[in-house]
């Protein structure tokens, strides 16, 4: 039941929080970002690869095509925390304007508060997203991506809505005590970026519901 409050709350802060533009901005981001993956692979393949036999050369191009874009689509969830850094303040300050009044940070929201951070961690998670791709020949990967992501996802986005009032290291050991939730959370997330067209909005959809979550947690740690 907790789940369904907190999707009715993020709905309901999508639809009146002057959230649809972000939405749309995070959207063009996610498929620019797709579409120059595939398009980059699919290129340097065609320039790399050369067999001399026109019939075969176009169907290599349009198999590395196909599995670039399949691939994307399992890779997208760790491609999400990246895509949300740069709107992740200025989400979480619209949700406390209309909805947590009484907690509005002082200081004004950044525009793409830790960039080193949330390359770092992408980077990470795209390694740990390889080393399961062996694991799809035998008919496992996906349910291992699903628990992989489900726990990055989680972890990182509570991290980033709670951090933003009281430091990464605080958020941490919040995280660390409602571990259940924020898991349970992350499995939320991790479907919804495996939805065509809901996964290019579901950046601005995980900062919300982590501001949700963040907050409705009774005796948090002082704020900084």
């Amino acid at each position: 039941m907790r789940y369904f409050s907190l999707a009715r709350k993020t709905l309901r802060s999508l639809a009146r929080d002057r959230l649809v533009g972000l939405m749309m901005l995070c959207a063009l981001l996610a498929l620019l970002i797709v579409v120059a993956l595939v398009s980059g692979i699919t290129w340097l393949t065609a320039n790399l690869v050369n067999l001399e036999r026109g019939w075969l050369d176009a169907s290599v191009n349009w198999m590395v095509g196909i599995v670039t874009g399949v691939g994307g689509w399992f890779m997208l969830p760790v491609l999400v925390v990246l895509i949300s850094g740069v709107f992740q303040e200025i989400t979480i300050h619209r949700v406390e304007q209309a909805e947590y009044q009484d907690k509005i940070r002082e200081t004004e929201p950044s525009f793409w508060p830790d960039l080193a951070h949330d390359i770092r961690f992408t980077l990470k998670a795209l390694f740990l997203n390889l080393l399961v791709l062996p694991f799809y020949l035998v008919g496992i990967g996906f349910v291992l991506s699903i628990v992989l992501n489900s726990y990055l996802l989680g972890r990182e986005f509570f991290e980033s809505a709670a951090g933003y009032h009281l430091g990464k290291p605080r958020a941490r050991q919040l995280g660390r005590e409602h571990k259940k939730l924020i898991y349970g959370s992350g499995l939320v997330l991790t479907l919804l970026t495996l939805v065509p067209v809901l996964n290019l909005f579901s950046p601005i959809v995980a900062v919300v519901w982590m501001t949700h979550i963040y907050h409705g947690i009774p005796g948090k740690v002082a704020e900084a």
